[in-house]
């Protein structure tokens, strides 16, 4: 079938909440993708910052091919030794209790807020309680997350949402301070905002967010969907600022392809919170989902992921920063580890991803005027020079 049958099948039959790009990708090797008609692309967006061991991974997809053949669901009633084992690696890689498998980074943002709903109702029976998130956040699109969701235009058309939400200014402590009250039960933030356009979070910031919330006993939720799983150059994020957060969310590459998200509990939360009856998923934490994650974190130990991002991300910063002194368009770079954000004014970002597509680079955008780079956490320096070559030649 031809490429535009393809995209003309699919238009006809899937609601369009997206404006694709006009590609059909068939195949994926290493960091690179190959369309219907052979054209090849080297992918710096790695599935929105999903496919971090690259595609084609031997030992990955033999992974999942034996589970296949072995068991994929028997939902949550039973046990399965998938679950076992993912469960303990990513418990032990945070140092944290209890984790819930879910099904996406949504339902994981949905988990942690009902986590600590239930662990404020449980010290005082209250249900009036107020969460504090982030302007120019981004945390998902079910209800619940979009109501933690600092962006209006995704919150407007399905209004009323969850009530007792404040919004303060990402990286202003005082504006955090000003937003508290007695009623505050949970701090929710991005620890990298990624949608919002590729935002680091202060140490001063968040170290302070943490001590307010040791001292108030409210909890910490920090969404590691995007910045988690060693994009930034450690396991997560947190841990380069010497915080640890009470409530963490994961996803995407958590299970580099497969649909998997997680949320994980510190031991205080996971006493004092859900309990059988409060939450559950019939298809998260099912024996697919859970041999992909446990193989992932095997395979990061055993390509020593972390320190390979460190080592790369040095030079593509180097190399970023070039390119934003040489062009007066690029008015800014900023990111951590393997997510990156150039800041584009003057000419629409959509089209030079567009043209970058052209010439065969895959790149997104973040915000209204960032061009993203979330590539496989496996580039090396020369996938850098390409992309460095392909962008030029697109701008």
């Amino acid at each position: 079938m031809a490429a535009n049958e393809i995209m003309q099948m699919t238009e006809e039959n899937v609601l369009h909440t997206y404006n694709r790009f006009p590609v059909v990708f068939e195949k994926g090797d290493g960091v690179r993708l190959y369309d219907t008609d052979g054209k090849e692309y080297l992918d710096f967006a790695a599935g929105i910052a999903v496919f971090s061991l690259g595609y084609n991974n031997k030992d990955y997809n033999d992974a999942l091919k034996d589970q296949i053949d072995k068991l994929i669901h028997t939902s949550n009633l039973y046990y399965n030794v998938p679950l076992a084992e993912a469960s303990r690696k990513l418990v032990e890689s945070c140092g944290m209790s209890k984790a819930f498998f879910t099904n996406s980074g949504t339902e994981a943002i949905e988990g942690a807020i009902k986590a600590a709903r239930k662990y404020a109702w449980l010290k005082d029976g209250s249900t009036d309680h107020e969460i504090i998130a982030m302007q120019h956040s981004f945390h998902g699109r079910s209800l619940g997350a979009l109501s933690v969701t600092g962006n209006a235009g995704y919150q407007e058309p399905f209004k009323p949402l969850i009530g007792g939400v404040k919004f303060a200014e990402f990286n202003n402590l005082d504006s955090v301070k000003e937003q508290i009250t007695e009623k505050t039960c949970a701090i929710i933030l991005e620890t990298v905002q990624g949608e919002g356009g590729i935002y680091p979070a202060d140490p001063e910031f968040l170290q302070g967010i943490r001590a307010i919330c040791d001292e108030k006993d409210i909890l910490l939720i920090l969404d590691e969907i995007q910045c988690g799983m060693g994009r930034t150059g450690s396991m997560w994020a947190w841990q380069a600022y010497g915080v640890q957060p009470d409530i963490m969310t994961c996803a995407k590459a958590l299970g580099c392809g497969v649909p998997v998200g997680a949320f994980v509990l510190n031991e205080k939360t996971a006493k004092a919170s859900l309990v059988p009856g409060d939450h559950g998923t019939t298809y998260g934490g099912n024996p697919l989902a859970m041999r992909a994650v446990s193989t992932v974190f095997d395979l990061y130990e055993k390509l020593d992921v972390t320190a390979h991002v460190n080592q790369v991300s040095a030079y593509l910063d180097k190399k970023l920063d070039e390119l934003a002194a040489k062009y007066d368009f690029l008015t800014a770079h900023r990111g951590k580890g393997l997510m990156q954000g150039l800041v584009v004014e003057g000419r629409p970002v959509g089209e030079i991803v567009k043209k970058a597509l052209e010439n065969g680079l895959v790149v997104i955008v973040a915000g209204h005027d960032v061009l993203r780079m979330v590539p496989p956490l496996v580039i090396t320096e020369k996938d850098v020079d390409e992309m460095v070559e392909k962008l030029e030649a697109s701008f």
